[in-house]
């Protein structure tokens, strides 16, 4: 993600330092029992990665007029709950991956049974962090977007789909809920924690959309053209599985047009939004991204 962003302001770098930080407090010590637990729930937490969904709640807490640190919390639950899910997402059982982030996967460095119980403990205490809030639609709007009709029910989807012949309106379906959801929500508590007004909300969240969409679709063409030793883990993995994905039902140029697409639809939803351009600036960077 790049560090210099209109005016010379340097807002993603010293989030995700902020952010960390507060993980570091919020995250149980090595030294508490269950020592190998909360050892992984670390591994994988600060194992890097571009934090775009506290980025996002951040983002929007502050153009939405907030005040205060209270949602660097909120912010950091966000990256409990995606890191969970990564967690889940190579093991064995789901994608079977052995490198993340350039890092042996937590199953991989640990052990399985390890991998499945530190993405649990890293999921209840994100709902700790987030009810902590104050603010019951919080929790209401994580939960949704994590769960049957979102990134849960997308994973399902995606793994379901494999080996078949896919639509287009199934991969969408499936990237719609596996990734947007969650990243629409990061966009969504921001503005809430801040007491945005309804349409404010709903104005983020339609660009929260499409920019997850687009987020997923350049993850796609990445596992065609990326490598190994820029994106931090195997490439192919998406054909190898036989994956629904864009470029498997479209082709990659053409995929590369739709998340083309769907970033103008993203900014054009903020047309008349003052605070914008931190969220221009984030969807340039998710089109042109290269891990």
């Amino acid at each position: 993600m790049p560090e210099t962003l209109g005016h010379g302001v340097s807002p993603f770098k010293a989030v995700r330092e902020k952010v960390d930080v507060h993980l570091d407090r919020l995250l149980p010590p090595e030294s508490l029992p269950p020592e190998e637990l909360h050892a992984a729930m670390r591994y994988s937490v600060f194992a890097g990665g571009k934090r775009l969904r506290p980025v996002l709640a951040v983002s929007s807490y502050f153009a939405c007029g907030g005040v205060g640190e209270s949602i660097y919390d909120s912010a950091g639950a966000l990256e409990l709950i995606h890191t969970y899910s990564l967690i889940h997402d190579d093991l064995p059982c789901m994608d079977d991956d052995d490198f993340r982030r350039g890092q042996p996967t937590l199953h991989k460095k640990f052990s399985e049974y390890i991998a499945v119980l530190a993405g649990d403990a890293l999921h209840a205490l994100a709902f700790e962090i987030l009810a902590e809030s104050g603010d019951p639609r919080i929790v209401s709007e994580v939960s949704r977007a994590i769960g049957t009709e979102g990134m849960i029910g997308g994973q399902v989807a995606d793994v379901q789909a494999e080996g078949r012949a896919v639509t287009l309106a199934e991969v969408e379906g499936i990237h719609r809920r596996k990734t947007a959801a969650l990243i629409t929500a990061s966009i969504k508590i921001g503005a809430l924690l801040a007491h945005a007004p309804d349409k404010v909300v709903e104005q983020l969240a339609q660009y929260g959309e499409r920019l997850g969409l687009a987020f997923q679709i350049v993850d796609d063409i990445l596992d065609v053209e990326g490598d190994f030793e820029t994106l931090g883990k195997t490439v192919g993995a998406d054909s190898r599985l036989e994956k629904a994905t864009y470029p498997k039902v479209v082709g990659v140029e053409k995929s590369k047009q739709i998340a083309a697409q769907l970033i103008r639809e993203a900014k054009d939803m903020l047309t008349d939004f003052p605070e914008k351009e931190i969220f221009l600036n984030l969807a340039d960077y998710i089109i042109a991204r290269e891990q």
